[in-house]
């Protein structure tokens, strides 16, 4: 179960995150198609899944489509983001109030 502040590996990539949402419950956040594993455990040298080989992006957070999930990307890798196999998005910077 994912919980704030949980540090995952992906087992395709250099990729590694940190939860700062952790969302619905019933989320199945993989990388590359392969589910993620704890920060100080190794996992398999798997390869990515046809499609979800896009990468993630170092210091960006991502999101679900409900908005609910957030996750920051520690280390970048060559996986995709995903609950499941629906790739997360960026999360969009919110505009900072103007100052007239």
């Amino acid at each position: 179960m994912l919980r704030t502040g949980l540090r995952l590996r992906s087992q395709v990539c250099t990729t590694e995150i940190v939860v700062v949402r952790q969302g619905p419950e019933d989320i199945d956040l993989t990388c590359g198609g392969h589910p993620l594993v704890p920060h100080d455990r190794h996992g398999e040298s798997l390869e990515p899944l046809d499609g979800l080989a896009t990468g993630t992006q170092l210091g960006k957070r991502y999101t679900d489509t409900s908005g609910e999930l957030e996750i920051l990307v520690t280390k970048a890798g060559t996986g995709t983001l995903a609950n499941g196999k629906e790739p997360l998005v960026v999360k969009a910077a919110k505009p900072l109030p103007s100052s007239d």
